[in-house]
């Protein structure tokens, strides 16, 4: 067993309640409840939002597989360099649009997941 990955799974998989019920409350909800968007710009970002959910369970899965399958590191490998370009862009994208951390803190949550893939793959 692999505690490295285990932890990025957890850390995974705890990311992706945040996005699912504090994420959806804080912004799902009123993006769907935004009258002054059009219907295509808000039903598509809505559509984005559950392929973020998806793509975090399944970051998470791949983190516990590999974290109990050796033979598996391309998995963590391939999870590894998904957190970590998320992360990249989610530590560049609140300065380039003029944001706070406070506000948009997504990337750092991130990092840790990418260091402990990093750690476990090695």
């Amino acid at each position: 067993m692999n505690i490295f990955l285990l932890i990025a799974a957890g850390l995974s998989a705890g990311v992706c309640l945040i996005h699912t019920f504090l994420g959806g409350r804080e912004i799902a909800v009123p993006l769907l409840q935004a009258a002054d968007l059009a219907p295509v710009p808000k039903y598509v970002s809505y559509f984005c939002w559950h392929i973020v959910t998806i793509a975090l369970a399944a970051i998470a899965a791949m983190f516990a597989f590999a974290a109990m399958r050796p033979d598996s590191l391309e998995l963590a490998w391939a999870a590894t360099g998904l957190t970590g370009a998320i992360c990249l862009l989610g530590l560049a994208v609140p300065p380039m649009k003029k944001q706070t951390y406070a506000h948009m803190p997504q990337g750092w949550l991130f990092l840790p997941i990418t260091v402990l893939g990093a750690i476990g793959v090695s």
